[in-house]
């Protein structure tokens, strides 16, 4: 990246870092916060944890086309400020029905795919996939930031302190954007980041994708349900003071992480995905079945909280390298797009079954449930077809290029298995395999710009 670039990824990559901080930072808390809460009961806790999850899934990709018409900064500043609003009325709620639409406000600052289009529009494509993996991180950093943070801040703050905190993040975030974001020379459309309309049908028909956005969703299910009962099962069952509950996650994260990284490079680097993929679900339906049999254990729990961890993980991280293999080479920004939308209904989802559980259960229906749909993803998942681990690449071509022809052309030069030419965009999409594909013959046909992408 040049300063330019680096500026412009970590400023945005910061600023989605502290919105799904502020996000994530009451899920290990609020299920014993909102015990004092007017009105309350069982399935309106779950629902005001997941209710963000439902305003963002509906909203996040009509704020990124809106963002191509009005500008990517005053999308991403309303935004904001929504966040913002949603965050301070959740504060000085004193009902459970004030918190639900406070959190049903935070969610409507749906910003993502506005974000990831001016991330987009400030790098160049052979950096962009670097940049991604930047917000990844961030995104991965904040959920376990989160839940070290949560309860050490519950017991300094409170949690209607949280909701504050995460307005005045926010707040910053908007400085940041002004401030620090460049301002880009043009809004252009990417395929590769951005939803198109007109490529629904084709993504919503691949059996292959929906199965990976089925998959999100119910794993984002069971992440949102599992946070309903851990904290009584901490608290309730094993003797554990609020304050205290970081020094389980903490732990168990740290070693799930070390457990994480081989199994990614087995699935990547030695083309076992389709197996490491498989064990993972397993992995949380025998998580879920230990904390529901044995939560009165703490080595139990310990060791159901390790396993779950080390799968949802490795999910985390293969699933959106899943959607990028298998998608579409010129639609897979909406193939995101789609999987994201499912991501954030999953948590919805998941909080509101996970409360009706809680309630009509306990909290052993939450671990028995989320186990039940673990086996429903895994009987789902046992037709995915195996990804090819292949490299998508994009090239420049002119306006005027006869599109069938070269797409022809490019598809006899070895190593080339798909060609999608886009005259109108300037644009050459390719997924290669680096092994056998013959670099001077494809430079012949296409000659390489400094900005052409590989990933």
């Amino acid at each position: 990246m040049n300063i330019a670039e680096r500026r412009s990824v970590f400023s945005i990559a910061g600023i989605y870092a502290l919105r799904m901080l502020g996000l994530f930072l009451i899920l290990p808390v609020f299920a014993l916060y909102a015990e004092g809460l007017d009105g309350v009961t069982p399935a309106l806790i779950g629902l005001a944890l997941g209710a963000y999850g439902f305003t963002m899934a509906m909203l996040q990709i009509p704020f990124g086309w809106l963002s191509d018409r009005v500008g990517r900064k005053p999308v991403i500043l309303a935004g904001l400020l929504i966040f913002a609003i949603g965050s301070m009325v959740a504060a000085m709620a004193d009902s459970i029905w004030g918190v639900i639409i406070g959190r049903a406000l935070q969610g409507a600052g749906a910003i993502a795919a506005a974000l990831m289009a001016l991330l987009a529009d400030l790098t160049r494509e052979e950096i962009r996939s670097k940049a991604m993996a930047v917000i990844g991180m961030t995104i991965g950093m904040s959920f376990t930031v989160a839940l070290i943070a949560g309860p050490l801040l519950d017991g300094w703050i409170g949690v209607d302190g949280i909701f504050w905190l995460t307005a005045v993040f926010a707040l910053s975030s908007m400085v940041v954007l002004y401030k620090v974001v460049p301002d880009p020379v043009r809004l252009t459309t990417h395929r590769d980041v951005e939803s198109r309309p007109g490529e629904f049908g084709r993504i919503l028909r691949n059996a292959q994708l929906l199965r990976l956005d089925i998959g999100i969703m119910l794993l984002h299910a069971v992440m949102t349900a599992m946070f309903i009962a851990l904290p009584f099962v901490l608290r309730d069952h094993l003797g554990v003071t609020p304050l205290h509950h970081p020094w389980v996650y903490l732990p168990v994260l740290v070693v799930a992480m070390g457990f994480m990284v081989p199994l990614i490079i087995v699935a990547e680097k030695k083309g076992r995905m389709k197996q490491v993929f498989l064990a993972s679900i397993m992995l949380i339906a025998i998580a879920c079945l230990m904390l529901g049999a044995f939560h009165d254990s703490m080595a139990s729990v310990i060791a159901g909280l390790f396993l779950f961890f080390v799968a949802y993980n490795v999910l985390e991280a293969t699933l959106p390298s899943l959607i990028s293999r298998m998608a579409p080479i010129d639609a897979k920004g909406t193939a995101m797009g789609v999987y994201s939308t499912s991501q954030f209904f999953g948590a919805f989802l998941g909080g509101a079954v996970g409360g009706w559980c809680y309630g009509q259960f306990d909290v052993q229906g939450i671990f028995f449930g989320s186990a039940a749909i673990a086996v429903v993803w895994l009987l789902i998942a046992l037709g995915m077809r195996s990804p090819v681990m292949r490299s998508a690449m994009m090239r420049h071509v002119s306006r005027d290029a006869d599109a069938a022809a070269l797409q022809a052309r490019l598809l006899v030069v070895a190593g080339v298995h798909e060609a999608v030419v886009v005259p109108e965009e300037q644009t050459v999409f390719l997924r290669v395999d680096k092994k056998t594909l013959d670099e001077a013959e494809l430079d012949a046909l296409l000659p390489p710009a400094g900005d052409d992408a590989e990933s």
